[in-house]
């Protein structure tokens, strides 16, 4: 009766790990399986290492520009091996706090790969690949290879890079994002083949380490998910710092040399360019892990790349579920996690509310951070809305001037006739954290006048998100 759950989940990323917690917090017996290491990808190799290169890589900006604070600071440098080792560490750190949170809960562990056999039975056996960086030693108390049961299985297998055929990732002058997080040299150049979170941070960071960096980007606009206003000014203030960008163009082919790459990139008016570099960085999105999971013999049904569920995650078969990016996007790990919880309350029989994905929030963490939640300008007007926009410069808020940060823009987007808050859009220091202010604001069907009836503290940031929604009013104040 060991081997015999209430609830498995395969795979621990942020979405699994949360879903076992929240499984086990509602009494029913739960087990997570996984094949790699403790926290997925966002914790080992993606959201939470990137972030300890960006906050090195602002650091080390701040110390070459210390004289604008009234500072002076000799010999500045770093060590890449130094800076790697430390975002390394705090993914580790991490990655035993996810262990400590399991044990807490009393979930079980199980080490391997799952592959389903029926609806309600999985087999865990040894990983076929083997662990870019493997846990080691293994958390005490875990299970291993065996047959286990399950009333419902949910899958949280999460997604990997995508390639594109003829550049595949060689780990040596082709990389994904995990080859461009351990750099075993600084390259003096770089190509970023996309311009989607994962592109921008990695061109951001290669950048303010002294890299000449090229971004390639097959769309319009960079970060093309953004309002094209705010992408317009993050593109203006990254070019500032020294990115090249070309838009509405693609990467051809890539030849190798022996000092790097030559990018033939086909341009908007159909001229090829070369692009000499000493590395690419393919960062063409990700793409679901769906193979040898068993779902084809079980007959799962599948879209592009994702299993398709439901607004609770059930698929079309009997007690199988499937959540974050392994079924489908946005691919964001908040998502991922919001999504277990939703599904795991669903099984247990709570009165669960489905997400509304117009709700989450998209946060890119290069320099200039953009932050966003609703609808953007051009989707709002496309849904049929007649719309009342508000902007604030950073430039009018006192607080970044004294930190030396007057390059933004808040942007507010409302429904004229309702005023329901659709949108808010921002690029500039810190948006990443002001963000939720307007996502709580959403999700509580705020209005205009409630908004502008709010006391922000002063002298903050959070100001502007107050003079942004005075200005969709003919009110601001500040400019």
């Amino acid at each position: 009766m060991s081997n015999i759950y209430d609830v498995i989940i395969i795979g621990s990323g942020p979405g699994g790990y949360v879903t076992a917690i929240r499984s086990a917090q509602l009494g029913l017996k739960t087990a997570i399986v996984e094949r790699e290491h403790l926290g997925g990808i966002c914790l080992n190799w993606g959201c939470i290492p990137t972030k300890a290169l960006l906050r090195s890589a602002e650091i080390y900006h701040q110390m070459q520009n210390a004289k604008e604070y009234g500072l002076k600071v000799d010999g500045a440098g770093f060590e890449i091996a130094d800076v790697v080792k430390r975002s390394r560490r705090v993914s580790r750190r991490l990655n035993g706090g996810v262990g400590g949170l399991l044990k807490k809960n009393k979930v079980d562990v199980i080490w391997g790969e799952a592959k389903l056999i029926s609806n309600k039975q999985i087999i865990v056996s040894t990983p076929s690949a083997k662990p870019v960086e493997p846990q080691n030693p293994l958390p005490k108390g875990v299970l291993g290879e065996g047959q286990y049961e399950a009333k419902n299985i949910i899958i949280a297998t999460g997604a990997r890079p995508r390639s594109l055929p003829g550049i595949e990732p060689d780990n040596d002058k082709i990389w994904t994002y995990f080859d461009a997080m351990v750099p075993k040299s600084m390259p003096k150049s770089l190509v970023v083949m996309g311009s989607g979170a994962i592109g921008i941070e990695f061109a951001s960071f290669y950048n303010s380490m002294g890299a000449d960096v090229t971004v390639i980007e097959m769309m319009e606009h960079i970060m093309p998910v953004e309002d094209e206003e705010i992408s317009k000014l993050a593109k203006k203030q990254l070019e500032k710092h020294g990115l090249k960008f070309h838009n509405s163009a693609k990467v051809s082919k890539v030849e190798k040399t022996a000092t790097g790459v030559i990018a033939h990139v086909e341009l908007k008016n159909g001229e090829i360019q070369q692009i000499a570099a000493e590395k690419l960085i393919s960062a063409v999105g990700v793409q679901g892990n769906i193979e040898n999971l068993g779902l084809e013999e079980l007959g799962v049904k599948t879209d592009r790349g994702c299993i398709v569920i439901d607004d609770y995650g059930k698929t079309n078969i009997d007690g199988l579920f499937a959540i974050g990016d392994v079924a489908g996007p946005p691919m964001l790990a908040h998502k991922a996690e919001h999504e277990g919880v939703i599904c795991v309350e669903k099984i247990a029989g709570l009165d669960a509310h489905p997400m509304d994905k117009n709700q989450i929030p998209g946060c890119t963490y290069c320099n200039p951070q953009v932050a966003s939640v609703g609808l953007n300008e051009k989707a709002a007007i496309a849904a049929g809305f007649e719309i009342n926009i508000g902007r604030f410069p950073f430039i009018g808020n006192g607080k970044a001037i004294a930190l030396g940060e007057p390059d933004g823009l808040v942007k507010t987007i409302f429904d004229a006739k309702t005023g329901q808050l659709l949108g808010a859009h921002m690029v500039g220091a810190e948006v990443t954290e002001l963000i939720q202010g307007f996502v709580i604001a959403m999700g509580l069907e705020t209005t205009e006048e409630e908004l502008i009836n709010t006391v922000f503290p002063h002298p903050t940031l959070s100001e502007m998100m107050h003079e942004s929604v005075l200005d969709a009013y003919g009110r601001v104040i500040h400019m």
